[in-house]
Formats: C-alpha cells, structure tokens, sequence
C-alpha cells in the first residue's frame, strides 16, 4: 500500500539529501484553539511530518511531559473523534504535510477499527502509531487502516533482535519509528553511536525509512541523530514549552513554534555540516 503524502514527503527529504524533522504535539494541549494555531504554524516552522497525539487517561510508554500534555487535552475535552476534527481543520489549510496519529488502543477499540479507519482517512489522517498494539494483536485494525489506505506505523526498539524485526515488518508502512532509548519519553537522551547501527537493521529488515524518537531534547542532539537517521522526532521538549507557557501566563504557540524552528533548523543543517567537515 502507498501513502502518498508520507512516501512522498520522504522522497523530497532523500532528493534533497536532509532527514526530516517530525514534531509531536498532543491534541487539545492546552486548548482546542491554541492546539490549532499550534499545528498550523508548524509546517512553517520547519515541521515536515506531524505527530498527533491523542489524549488517553493512562499513556503508560510517555514519561511525565507528555502524561500532564494528555491530561490538559483531555481537561480541553479532546477525545478521538475531537483529535480526528482537529485533524480535519488543520488539513483544511494544508494539502502536503502528512499527520500521524500516535496514542492507544483502548480509545480506538471503543471507537470502533472501521469507524475509526474511515473516519481518520476523511480527516485527512495519513497514518497511525498505536503504541501499544502487538503486531500479533493488530490484524483487525491494519485491516481496516488498509481498506482506509492508512498507514499502520510500527515501534521498533533496541530490543528487537532480527526475528522480531521481520515480524515488526509485516504490513508496516510508511516508516518505522525507532524508539532510541528504552524507558519512556522525556527521560534519557538519545545517543547517536548506538542509534546508527540500529538504524540501519531497522531499515534493512522494513525496506522502509526510519524515524528516531524518544531521547532528542537539544538542537545538538537532533543534529546527531539526523546524520544517521531518515527522520527526528522531537515530543517532550514541544510539550514542555506548553508547560512553560502556562506557568508564565503567556500564549503556548508562540513558543512551541520556537522551539520547533531550533530543532528543526538544526536537523536541516546536519548533513551540511558534516560534509563540510569530511
């Protein structure tokens, strides 16, 4: 199955010989309207791929940031169906920039696999990372993401020997996202020395390009990783500035966007930089 704006999106980034910068903002976080602004400005900002999260009660793979980040989208009243017409909106103004999903399957058993498919493709949703959903439990809901042409994005993690990479595999697309640390998020930072070989298991088992999350806090360290990966994701470090604008009473967009231009530009200049010093 293709998805055309995720395999397109990375086919400008190989042309263009960058990895990509994917940005993930929780949905609702902090107000439906400020999560709105917040995605809107950040494809301008240097965001090539958004992360969606949707809110969920118990996000047992996140690390504090993006638990309280879940907790305001939720206190916003963003529930899944709310997720998919923030999706809706944002699409609205942006024809090009993919936007992934990413949350848990209690929220989507309950909405249904076929609702929840159908309706994530007419919101304009190009793929799905359920965290916590097996490949041995999701052959119901890639199903109906197939018939949707929605991506099923798998996790891959340093504990992935070769066999569990093969099963990982089956029936992915898009990319796959390599949780670089283990733990949860906001916790450890990634390491581009063990990132790399990593990598490229993950991309040699998939025949897909591979996204690396969890563990990127720092221009510095998006850089590293960007030399070695197809794509950066940055998620805590976003939510924080949420964080850090409600405690100074100040609008969350603005500085979220900051935030994401730093990194982004840090991720943009990568490459450039090391072949200027090869």
């Amino acid at each position: 199955m293709t998805t055309t704006r995720i395999d397109a999106r990375f086919a400008a980034l190989k042309a263009e010989g960058r990895a990509g910068f994917v940005a993930y903002v929780m949905a609702g976080d902090p107000t439906r309207d400020q999560a709105l602004e917040i995605l809107r400005g950040l494809p301008a900002a240097g965001a090539d791929i958004i992360e969606l999260g949707f809110p969920f009660s118990d996000p047992m793979a996140e690390g504090p940031p993006i638990q309280r980040a879940a907790l305001r989208g939720l206190k916003a009243g963003l529930t899944l169906k709310g997720t998919l017409a923030l999706a809706a909106a944002f699409r609205e103004g942006d024809a090009d920039t993919p936007v992934i999903l990413m949350g848990y399957l209690n929220p989507i058993e309950s909405y249904g696999h076929e609702a929840f498919a159908r309706e994530a493709a007419a919101s304009g949703v190009d793929g799905v990372i359920v965290v916590d959903c097996p490949p041995e439990e999701a052959g119901p809901l890639t199903d109906a993401l197939d018939a949707a042409q929605v991506s099923l994005i798998r996790l891959a993690t340093p504990t992935s020997d070769d066999d569990r990479l093969q099963i990982i595999a089956e029936r992915t697309s898009g990319f796959v996202y390599y949780v670089s640390v283990a733990g949860v998020t906001g916790v450890k930072e990634a390491q581009a020395g063990s990132v790399a070989p990593a990598v490229e298991r993950v991309r040699n088992a998939s025949g897909l390009p591979v996204a690396v999350g969890f563990g990127v806090k720092t221009p510095e360290r998006a850089a590293e990783i960007a030399r070695v990966a197809d794509a950066v994701v940055a998620g805590s470090v976003l939510v924080d500035e949420v964080a850090a604008a409600l405690e100074a009473n100040e609008p969350a967009p603005a500085r979220v966007l900051a935030k994401v231009r730093s990194l982004a530009d840090a991720v943009r200049g990568a490459r450039v930089g090391a072949a200027a010093l090869s």
